[in-house]
């Protein structure tokens, strides 16, 4: 493949410079002179940045959310506004309808007589915010041959259930789209149950098909605690046989399943790689044995953008300075990397820094403003790759070939953090597609 030029582009070290990149950065300084037949991108003046890496995502969850139902607190208020939301709903080519976000602010716990009464006469089934478990109505538990099952709640990481659905058309290629107009190039999927199939598979949507971000896969390293099966022994045994494969991500959204998590790491001994994923809650005795055990924490500030109103209902006072921490994490010599949990959150990474910095809910309140973050730091919290995500990239020669290009100098990206500003996505020296 040939090399791309990218000329007059400002870094956030303030330096002008060209830059020529194929799979690699090949040259960086001023005054690069075009080789024959070499594309040539302007900046303009404009800022040039490492590939932004979404270090926690769900590829084929985010790409079937764009064709399924929004049913989360933001969009749908009560019991009627989730019936009239289901009634619009489109059915899938498999059949069904597929509605994600629900909480029970919406219209409290979701059962299948709930769904019943509120769904439409065709299989539906309803994905909980936190990804963790779906709802099916009756009409849908037969199609999976449980109709007798009590209440109609599946656990997602329950294989045997969705095994029986059918396969929805993929929308990869639509979701790089999206992921491109965001400066996104790399992709770290979080999915715990993919077997070697489903990793082959995205491997080749990303070497020859449609999705041209890198994708990096953490299964079958990761594991989601819950806190009805925290067994401290169990878990110490299953890192210990995981780590002569290779490091592990354990999934923490409560106080108990990190402090657990802490104890069979400490227990097990920690490698290389190692991470927390989410750390949602993390008391304030637990920030020290982070630190000491050394594991990466990846987590989503973008939650309190999205759920900080909710927060403010759910979590008491005295403890909502313990959910999403940023500055104390950092403070503490935490390894620290950021990511959207997409389609559990917004995919927009710059949403994400933005929340990092501002900690504003939906309704203007501040949550927890003493673990804002400024810009840079944010920024650079999206700039690790998949191996060593709490280490910013930077654009030198022999680095990947993989960067965005934005419409503005510095300040201004800084200032704004504004995914609207991404002019170009290149990844390996080729520009990537941009959609909305």
């Amino acid at each position: 493949a040939g090399a791309v030029l990218i000329r007059d582009a400002v870094l956030l070290d303030g330096r002008t410079v060209d830059i020529r990149v194929g799979a690699a950065v090949e040259a960086v300084g001023p005054g690069l002179a075009p080789g024959p037949g070499e594309e040539v991108l302007d900046a303009a003046g404009g800022t040039v940045i490492p590939g932004l890496h979404d270090h926690h995502a769900h590829l084929h969850a985010a790409a079937a959310a764009l064709d399924s139902v929004p049913v989360g607190p933001a969009v749908v208020r009560d019991r009627d506004g989730l019936r009239r939301a289901l009634a619009a709903a489109p059915v899938g080519a498999d059949g069904w309808i597929r509605a994600v976000g629900y909480h029970e602010a919406v219209a409290g716990p979701l059962d299948r007589r709930l769904l019943d009464a509120l769904s439409p006469p065709v299989p539906v089934r309803v994905q909980h915010r936190s990804g963790v478990l779906w709802t099916l109505n009756s009409i849908g538990l037969a199609r999976v041959g449980l109709a007798d099952h009590p209440d109609g709640r599946l656990r997602s990481a329950d294989a045997g259930w969705s095994a029986a659905l059918p396969r929805r058309p993929t929308r990869l290629g639509e979701l790089s789209a999206r992921l491109a107009a965001c400066g996104v190039t790399g992709i770290t999927d979080a999915t715990p149950d993919l077997g070697i199939e489903d990793i082959v598979a995205l491997k080749t949507a990303q070497r020859g098909g449609p999705l041209r971000q890198r994708v990096h896969c953490l299964a079958p390293g990761k594991r989601i605690l819950h806190d009805d099966r925290l067994d401290l022994d169990e878990l110490t045994a299953w890192i210990a046989a995981r780590h002569t494969d290779g490091p592990v991500a354990l999934h923490c959204v409560t106080a108990a399943q990190l402090v657990v998590a802490l104890a069979a790491l400490r227990a097990a001994g920690t490698r290389p790689g190692d991470r927390i994923e989410h750390a949602a809650v993390v008391p304030d005795d637990t920030l020290g044995e982070l630190a000491e055990l050394g594991v990466t924490v990846v987590t989503q500030p973008n939650f309190v953008a999205e759920r900080g109103d909710q927060y403010r209902t759910d979590v008491p006072a005295a403890e909502q300075h313990e959910l999403w921490r940023l500055k104390s994490l950092l403070r503490a010599g935490i390894p620290v990397a950021l990511s959207t949990d997409a389609p559990f959150g917004a995919g927009d990474p710059w949403a994400a820094m933005r929340a990092a910095v501002h900690r504003t809910t939906a309704a203007g309140h501040v949550l927890n403003p003493a673990e804002r973050i400024d810009a840079a730091t944010a920024l650079t919290l999206f700039l690790g790759d998949a191996h060593r995500p709490a280490r910013p990239r930077r654009i030198a020669v022999g680095e990947p070939g993989d960067l965005c290009v934005l419409a503005a100098p510095p300040p201004r990206v800084l200032a704004e953090l504004d995914a609207g500003l991404v002019a170009a996505t290149v990844v390996a020296g080729r520009g990537v597609p941009r959609g909305r």
